[in-house]
């Protein structure tokens, strides 16, 4: 399993680009696909998009500093695509319907901490007591 931090996330006309931190080399990004699936982090504060290849995992990272523009892209319902290198995109299917899945779950559960879900309903759920 590798981490990739996410550190920015732009907006295009039809997507949003993200961008992240990474040591991959060209070709071992020829073979990373969408995962598919999300998780939370719930010690790190952050929701993480699953890659894969034919060998291993890779964790694209959300963190809390990237949520508002993950909340933008997530509310307008445009396709998120991960850039990991020379204009190499990855659309990262099924984030939406993840997300989904996971706010609903995190709201109200103490499974997660109420730190994580404190921030969460912050920025994507917008009710703070």
């Amino acid at each position: 399993m590798q981490k990739l931090n996410v550190t920015e996330i732009n907006k295009t006309d039809e997507k949003y680009v993200v961008a992240c931190k990474h040591t991959l080399s060209e070709e071992e990004i020829q073979g990373i696909k969408a995962g598919e699936r999300m998780l939370v982090d719930s010690d790190g504060l952050a929701f993480v998009y699953i890659l894969e290849d034919a060998s291993q995992f890779y964790y694209l990272a959300f963190e809390q500093n990237s949520w508002s523009e993950l909340y933008e892209a997530y509310k307008t319902q445009l396709p998120l695509v991960v850039e990991l290198g020379n204009n190499h995109l990855i659309e990262l299917f099924q984030l939406h319907d993840e997300l989904d899945y996971l706010l609903e779950n995190i709201e109200g559960n103490s499974n997660y901490g109420e730190e994580l879900e404190t921030a969460v309903r912050e920025v994507f759920l917008k009710t703070v007591e």
